[in-house]
């Protein structure tokens, strides 16, 4: 009934939509196996993609190829670039999207997309032998054969759901939990443990009171996520969301359901996301603070439906539903569904390789929150990283393999491999080290011609990116030439409350001023406007920032280069740690549980002292 594919991808969520896109894309024959077809792609929590530093992720996935920031660009009912009142490094895309949508556009490009086969059942177990996958069984008892093998089970392994007193199993409300994989790596020898997760109740926005809360509207101006040429919806049509927040009588409703909590009761025995805790968990530990900020969000243009962010919850049913109405603007609400917890398996990533492919056996990747992390664009960046290397390794051919200074992907991998994590892992602006060089701005010029060269990113893609290139150096070298006098511009800068020229001075200096928007200069200066082809305002961005930033940016190059040389110095991988006597008991431990493959990862690892990094390059005959 199934040929022999090149790659199976077992879960078709976010990680698992990018997985399949990726391989198919870059010419192997793909299955995507789902429990459920008709959820392909399931917004599970929030209707949104994006924000602080998951922005950056969307478009390095975009630049890369991937489809998250089409499909976010074209389900999008809300735009906004978040900390634009700070540095250009800060600058971070998010859309509120139409969660129906959002599920459609990415089904229908993926079955648009040559290669890729769909089939609705459930990855029980893995083909194993001699040390490799070699493909999959299901529930029905197909044995299907593949080249390589994705796992993206999201939260669906083993996964519990908690509402109060009441457990159901299941891997999102009303859909049943997968089973069988967790029990058979472990025979295998793999280590598995337990996250939780949670999602707040959904209200009928009929039932609110927006005149009690904060309007917050989309950006006047729309840039999106895609560096394609993607159709977006207008600034004027776009949704609004609202802002309210709990307060002294919320937080009392709530304590009093804390005896029946899950959390509290012990019955949750996984860690939750310190960055995204449930309500209840706020006003424990912050019991300083008499109120919580709730975002209240549209999950679409034809719906009714609200997510209450912020108000993530396991607590019983009727004390999430009269916490609630206790909050201005929800006093007649009525709730759609409740909040719960979920529980479930994940495999600590340190037991993976930078391709994401597991140490233990050959062939097998892991992609998404079975490596622990949360969120929708962590998940899709790993799906497309694991997706290009399954295929890159079907074919034999070299891995893929991005680096802290070429993405934030690259950093979270990264931390996942070297760190580890025993909580839900999410991105920050902070993680990375070279966020001046990792802008949102800038990931096709980052990325592109990478992507491009491993036969993923396409010919338009890469023209695109190739035509900005040499746009932006073409200006760049313009505003570096062209003189401007003081009758021409002086009006202009006394405009801006800049000092007046006294002489003629390049352009390029003249923006290097505060104040000095590109724009405003070439629509001021007769002679720039007769010199500038371009009012593009993507190369026009791009030059400003490079221009003003380019001390820092030159700063953090040559950091990169100068921390090059360890990422440079691969350890070879039969290296034998026990021979080094005067290292550390906890870097010998951590070394030979990690395996690091260059000597810069090592440094990475928790635990791991400068001097034994030192130790290690003299054992090395460095």
């Amino acid at each position: 009934m199934f040929p022999e594919y090149d790659v199976i991808v077992a879960g078709a969520g976010h990680a698992g939509c990018e997985a399949a896109a990726a391989a198919a894309n870059r010419g192997s024959k793909v299955l995507l196996i789902t429990m459920n077809m008709q959820t392909i792609a399931q917004m599970s929590c929030n209707p949104a993609m994006g924000g602080i530093a998951k922005g950056q992720i969307v478009r390095e996935i975009d630049a890369l190829g991937g489809y998250s920031g089409i499909v976010s660009d074209k389900s999008m009912i809300q735009f906004r670039m978040l900390n634009r009142s700070k540095g250009p490094a800060m600058w971070s895309p998010r859309t509120q999207n139409d969660r129906m949508l959002f599920s459609s556009t990415w089904r229908e490009m993926l079955e648009n997309t040559p290669n890729v086969d769909f089939y609705q059942d459930m990855v029980k177990g893995l083909m194993v032998k001699d040390g490799r996958c070699y493909g999959v069984v299901t529930s029905l008892g197909h044995e299907i054969k593949a080249k390589a093998v994705v796992i993206t089970s999201g939260t669906f392994l083993n996964g519990v759901i908690h509402i109060g007193e009441k457990q159901l199993g299941g891997g999102r409300i009303s859909e049943k939990a997968a089973t069988g994989i967790t029990e058979q790596l472990v025979e295998l020898g793999f280590e598995s443990a337990r996250l939780k997760t949670g999602t707040p109740p959904r209200i009928d926005g009929r039932s609110l009171d927006y005149s009690k809360m904060e309007e917050q509207k989309g950006d006047d101006e729309i840039t999106g996520f895609s560096y394609m040429d993607i159709p977006r919806i207008k600034p004027e049509d776009q949704r609004s969301c609202f802002i309210t927040y709990t307060n002294e009588k919320v937080h009392s409703i709530l304590k009093t359901g804390f005896d029946r909590s899950p959390m509290y009761q012990g019955r949750i025995q996984g860690t939750g996301p310190r960055y995204c805790p449930s309500i209840e968990d706020k006003i424990n530990r912050f019991a300083d603070r008499d109120r919580h900020q709730l975002f209240v969000e549209p999950e679409g243009w034809n719906t009714v439906e609200i997510y209450v962010n912020g108000f993530s919850t396991s607590l019983p049913e009727q004390v999430q539903y009269e916490a609630l109405k206790t909050v201005p603007g929800f006093e007649n609400c009525r709730m759609f569904r409740p909040g719960y917890a979920i529980e479930y398996d994940y495999f600590p990533p340190t037991q993976l390789d930078y391709t994401l492919e597991t140490k233990q056996l050959q062939n097998l990747f892991f992609a998404g929150q079975i490596n622990g992390t949360t969120g929708y664009e962590e998940a899709a960046c790993q799906g497309l990283i694991a997706g290009i290397n399954a295929s890159l390794k079907a074919a034999e051919l070299d891995p893929f393999i991005l680096k802290r200074s070429d993405a934030y992907i690259g950093v979270l991998i990264d931390d996942l491999i070297s760190k580890g994590t025993d909580e839900p892992y999410r991105m920050f602006t902070s993680r990375a080290e070279y966020r001046t060089l990792l802008r949102q701005d800038n990931a096709d010029l980052r990325l592109t011609e990478k992507s491009f060269k491993i036969g993923l990113a396409s010919q338009e893609r890469w023209e695109k990116t190739s035509n900005k290139l040499h746009a932006v150096e073409q200006l760049k070298n313009l505003l570096a030439e062209t003189v401007l006098t003081p009758a021409e511009i002086n009006s202009f800068l006394e405009q801006k409350n800049s000092a007046p020229l006294s002489q003629k001075q390049k352009a390029l200096q003249i923006l290097l001023r505060p104040g000095i928007q590109l724009n405003e200069l070439i629509n001021a200066s007769p002679t720039l406007q007769q010199l500038t082809a371009t009012n593009n305002r993507e190369i026009l961005e791009q030059v400003e920032i490079q221009v003003k930033y380019d001390v820092y940016i030159e700063k953090e190059k040559d950091l990169v280069q100068r921390m090059g040389q360890l990422e440079d110095l691969e350890i070879p991988s039969s290296f034998d740690y026990d021979k080094i006597s005067s290292l550390s008991t906890e870097a010998l431990q951590k070394f030979k549980k990690i395996k690091p493959r260059t000597l810069g990862q090592a440094s990475r690892i928790s635990g791991v002292n400068p001097s034994d990094v030192q130790i290690l390059m003299v054992y090395m005959g460095r």
